[in-house]
């Protein structure tokens, strides 16, 4: 919900949100119909967006570099007031809601690099003390994915 009351400054057309987020004006359309966002219509039927939507898709494109899937990027922005500008608590809020999936994820990079590591940088070259090298692909039994890594 929109507030009841708004001034043309708090009001940007979305070349300048595109500008000022540095996504394609076609992105905001997107995500303006998955309701990440959401636009006021002028007289002649131009978009305008609120200031604070800059901040929205600026979480968004931060969401995803960090992985985030954008059901979870739709969730944590579904507990954000509409119509005003986030508060801290607001954020903090998304923060800790999203904290444990981020702790999993950071776990899983290092593992990975850690991984990495120890078959790049161990110079072995060796199939016999490779780590990661699996024989009668005992991994199989495991059943699918990566276990070497994520389990």
């Amino acid at each position: 919900m929109r507030p009841n009351v708004l001034h043309h400054e708090d009001l940007i057309p979305i070349g300048a949100l595109a500008r000022r987020t540095g996504l394609a004006v076609s992105a905001i359309r997107y995500y303006e119909a998955r309701g990440l966002v959401t636009s006021l219509r002028t007289g002649g039927n131009q978009r305008r967006f609120l200031r604070s939507d800059i901040r929205r898709l600026s979480f968004v494109l931060i969401a995803q570099k960090l992985g985030l899937g954008l059901a979870e990027i739709e969730a944590a922005l579904a507990t954000l007031p509409q119509g005003r500008t986030p508060t801290r608590i607001d954020w903090q809020r998304i923060s800790r809601a999203l904290r444990g999936q981020l702790d999993a994820r950071i776990a899983l990079l290092m593992r990975t690099r850690q991984k990495l590591d120890e078959c790049i940088g161990c110079g072995c070259l060796s199939l016999e003390r490779c780590a990661l090298y699996n024989p009668q692909d005992r991994a199989g039994a495991k059943g699918a994915g990566p276990h070497f890594v994520l389990d």
